[in-house]
């Protein structure tokens, strides 16, 4: 992806967040529920044009935008041998140079006027997806075209994205003590034959075997007309839309050469198999389990994905209740089906809590899968799995561009459109017996792949990659690269077309009215999926924790973890019965706790909302475990630098004040926290006089009104002191530079930190563009600087941070360890430059269109909509300022930003905190900071602004 993380199967595998801040997920076994549920037709039209390009599109004038999306069937396991990671490289490159259009065109095309791009790399295939304003998409039908027609790629180009793509490696795979493991050792060992074994992401060594001639030959054979999907999905004009079509694919030609062979069949498993992994700084050991299943467009599939969810989807899975929940061995447990084109597996995975064993684990894996095998899942759990994975796919649907992307997935590993209208009677159709049957069939013990990933040591150096392994295609099997494309001079360049007339930016009607125990219930309701949100908002978070670090956020986590009339596995069991999410989560200055679900089953789970709300229990067994589970997370979070850089943070800016504490808490305080404080905080935050909820989605204002007085109606406020701490920022404080030192880290995280300002601030819109310009989005002035010119960082950003008191501004890019002190010195070259430096309206402009396209984005989604209402309520704003945004974006001046940087953050205020290996840079950045405060990650304490 140009974000620009790989999906492979590991893509997703480890996201080790803490669990207070996780949502219950869903699904009672209410029958009615699984029969209701409907996902509507995608609705595309299809027609192939003489060259072979398959092309799909789906007028929505419901919409303003337009998704463009390109599908290339090239991917991973293409590969040439040798040149592992080289179709994902080669994404990379799709985004410079054509024949037409200079390098980072497509960022002006679409960034620049409220839009977005990207793309991921898949072991099957590559997609190229835009969203703009819909006046603007003649412009990509033909910038698209003009890139599968006319790529350049150059010297310098090349060099540059390679070493993004090595970065890259380095967050995700070498940074990161679980993605290696996943990402890496997983898929190399579960296949044997087939090119699935090798990352996506590749290799160092083979990054750099490759050569321009081979991506000029890569481009000739695989992104061509006949090899690739056109889906246009939006608001457009069908006729007009077919032409351009036409105009711009239409003369695009196919070489002579065919596409090389590549359908490697793996042989059925001989027997079991182990495999023993070791990697640096690992904090908890994992158990894992594979095997290999079958195809996506196998007819096992639907039975195996609902056996999934049974496994490891929500509270109520059996793995979370088993090893998480009831034995207390895991601190995550969960399972993950991988259907690809040619082959599928399956693996069941646990992430050993403190003191427990990988052996343990295994055990309790084995004994979960041979339940499938042994006896036929309840009817309560195939109702729940059923009514999760359909409600799942109503959200997955939302927006034009989901819809796109579910047909694209279709297409690419099924072969056939219908398959994704097919999904969910494919779902409703599965019996117990064809769950029990699957397991039979695939989960034996005679398949099983056994996995142990361990902390490295001494005796047991960390594991290396596999590099040596062949692939069915080689770089002789290319087509050739013929005459290299080169960018045209600019006068004999195809123009890009012009843009149509611009739409204006539509905000939703908010209702807005108080119960008489003075809740406030703001409305606002949306057409199209029929999903409901609900958001209720409390004035209190982390900066109450009263010198308890993680108090706020443990009280979230505990509402859905018993009331006065339903256990924990009660509540997880009826929330994914309903098919719904519940959860809550607290930040620094609120709490939330929210609910989505299909309409028709709104109610009840409003009900359930209101009754984890208003009558949690807070039981020590309870409290205990999620303290433990939180403890886990936070020894898995501080083993990477970017997580253990943001938790440092706050002390650096904020010091001992409230504001400084980690809001998670930390290894020290969480062991403190009683449920007596845990039962004080809900007392004396949790009341509706203070409460905002907020409905966005299909729901009138009536029926919102009358769910809300059902549910709330008749809480009472409790007698309560004001636990808010007018200072929560504290006294500011003189800039530090500091170092934790991680001997080790595969990458450094870099970040730069101002105090800043309050969402309220008068100068917030000024330093909000003001920020975009800066670090909001690929095109931004860091990104610019750290990546696109440099290739020091797969990329740099920054966030206003505001908060209800003086916020805290950031910028930060992770980057090989050796080069912190460049990328440090960039960071802040940046920032000052905002407060010194005139801004041309040139380049202001389109950072405008930037914010307003992501503001315009975020009220498209149920949830994204209920987001921002909530929002403006709390921070005491009118809820005009939804129609007002725009124009107060449109109205800032460049001199408004430069001002507003130069007084609230100026560069000789920035602290600098730096998490890597210190050995390879201190004496260079020392050499600049010669109080550079250095601290051994092993020492790092969180509760002390000393950080000792």
């Amino acid at each position: 992806m140009k974000s620009r993380l790989i999906l492979t199967v590991a893509a997703s595998a480890l996201l080790f967040a803490l669990p207070v801040a996780a949502p219950v997920r869903a699904q009672t076994a209410p029958a009615a529920a699984s029969t209701a549920i409907v996902a509507p037709p995608l609705g595309f039209a299809h027609r192939v044009l003489p060259n072979g390009l398959q092309v799909y599109t789906s007028r929505d004038a419901s919409t303003s935008n337009v998704t463009v999306q390109v599908w290339y069937r090239v991917g991973s396991k293409d590969d040439p041998a040798g040149r592992s990671g080289f179709a994902h490289l080669f994404e990379h490159l799709m985004f410079k140079s054509t024949e037409n259009l200079p390098t980072e065109t497509f960022d002006r095309l679409t960034e620049d006027v409220g839009g977005f791009n990207n793309a991921s790399t898949w072991d099957d295939f590559t997609n190229y997806y835009e969203v703009v304003p819909a006046n603007h998409l003649e412009r990509l039908i033909f910038a698209e075209a003009d890139r599968m027609g006319s790529l350049v790629v150059d010297a310098d180009v090349f060099a540059s994205e390679r070493d993004v793509v090595k970065e890259e490696y380095r967050q995700s795979y070498q940074a990161n003590p679980y993605s290696r493991f996943f990402g890496l050792f997983v898929p190399q060992t579960v296949y044997e034959s087939h090119p699935y074994r090798r990352p996506g992401i590749g290799s160092i060594e083979e990054l750099n075997a490759a050569t321009i001639d081979d991506v000029r030959r890569f481009h000739a054979t695989y992104y061509r007309p006949d090899n690739a999907v056109l889906i246009v999905a939006g608001n457009f004009d069908q006729a007009q839309l077919d032409g351009w079509i036409d105009r711009y694919f239409g003369g695009l030609t196919n070489p002579a050469t065919a596409l090389p062979a590549n359908a490697v069949v793996e042989a059925e498993p001989a027997g079991p198999r182990e495999a023993t992994f070791y990697g640096a700084n690992v904090p908890l050991p994992v158990a894992l389990l594979a095997w290999r299943t079958a195809p996506y467009g196998d007819a096992d599939r639907a039975a195996l994905t609902v056996l999934d969810g049974v496994l490891s989807t929500g509270e109520s899975s059996r793995l979370y209740r088993s090893l998480v929940y009831d034995k207390q061995i895991a601190a995550q447990a969960s399972s993950s089906p991988d259907f690809a084109q040619q082959a599928g597996h399956l693996t069941a995975y646990a992430v050993m809590a403190e003191g427990e064993t990988v052996d343990t684990g295994l055990a309790a894996l084995r004994a979960e899968v041979a339940r499938f095998r042994d006896e036929p899942v309840t009817d309560a759990e195939l109702a729940e799995a059923k009514n999760e994975l359909i409600a799942d796919v109503l959200r997955s649907r939302e927006g034009v561009d989901d819809r796109a992307n579910a047909l694209g997935f279709a297409l690419m590993w099924d072969g056939d459109a219908a398959a994704a209208d097919g999904e969910v009677a494919a779902i409703q159709a599965v019996t117990a017996a064809d769950v029990q049957r699957v397991a039979r069939r695939y989960l034996t013990e005679q398949r099983m792949i056994t996995m142990r990933y361990l902390p490295a040591d001494e005796a047991h150096p960390p594991t290396e990659q596999n590099r040596d392994v062949d692939a069915p295609v080689h770089i002789a099997d290319l087509a050739p690269a013929g005459e290299p494309a080169v960018l045209l001079p600019e006068d004999q360049r195809a123009a890009i077309p012009a843009a149509g007339p611009e739409s204006d930016l539509s905000t939703p009607a908010i209702a807005d009215f108080r119960l008489a125990n003075g809740l406030r219930v703001l409305v606002a309701p949306t057409a199209g999926v029929p999903l409901v949100s609900a958001r209720l908002s409390f004035d209190a978070g982390a900066r109450d924790d009263a010198g308890k670090p993680g108090l706020a956020q443990m009280t979230a986590g505990l509402l859905t973890q018993g009331t006065t009339t339903r256990a924990a596995p009660e509540i997880a069991a009826e929330i994914e019965g309903l098919g719904a999410n519940v959860g809550a989560g607290a930040g620094v200055d609120f709490t939330n706790v929210f609910a989505n679900a299909p309409a028709n089953v709104f109610p009840q789970t409003l009900a359930l909302m209101a009754d984890v709300v208003r009558n949690p229990t807070f039981a020590q067994e309870e409290l205990d475990r999620l303290r433990d589970q939180t403890l886990d997370g936070l020894r898995v979070q501080l083993s990477q630098p970017g997580p253990a850089a943001s938790q440092t943070v706050g002390r650096v800016i904020y010091g001992d004040a409230p504001y400084g504490a980690p809001g998670g808490g930390t290894t020290t305080s969480l062991p403190t926290i009683t449920r007596e404080d845990v039962a004080r905080f809900h007392a004396e935050a949790f009341n509706p006089g203070e409460a905002t909820l907020v409905f966005s989605g299909a729901v009138t204002v009536e029926q919102a009104r009358a769910l809300a007085e059902q549910a709330f109606g008749d809480w009472r406020d409790r007698p309560s002191a004001d636990s808010m701490d007018a200072a929560a920022a504290g006294p500011a404080l003189a800039p530090r530079v500091v170092v934790i030192d991680q001997p080790g880290a595969g990458q450094a995280a870099v970040v730069v930190a101002v105090r800043g300002v309050s969402r309220t601030d008068a100068d917030y819109f000024p330093l909000a563009l003001g920020n975009t310009l800066l670090g909001g989005g690929y095109s931004s002035r860091l990104n610019q600087e750290v990546r696109i010119k440099r290739g020091l960082s797969y990329g740099a950003s920054s966030n206003l941070g505001v908060r209800v008191d003086e916020g805290v501004f950031t910028a930060s890019a992770q980057t090989r360890n050796d080069a912190v002190p460049a990328v440090a010195e960039l960071i802040l070259s940046e920032i000052d430059r905002m407060g010194t430096e005139a801004i041309s309206e040139a380049e202001l402009g389109p950072r405008r269109a930037v914010m307003l396209g992501g503001f315009g984005r975020s009220l498209e989604t149920v949830d994204g909509l209920g987001g921002v209402v909530a929002n403006l309520a709390l921070y005491d704003l009118p809820m005009s300022e939804l129609a007002a945004y725009a124009g107060k974006v449109r109205n800032v001046t460049p001199e408004q930003i430069e001002a507003a940087f130069a007084r609230h953050l100026p560069g000789s205020e920035a602290s600098l905190v730096i998490v890597g290996d210190a050995a390879q840079f201190i004496e260079a950045l020392r050499a600049k900071y010669p109080n550079v405060e250095v601290v051994p990650l092993s020492e790092l304490n969180l509760n002390s602004a000393t950080l000792r």
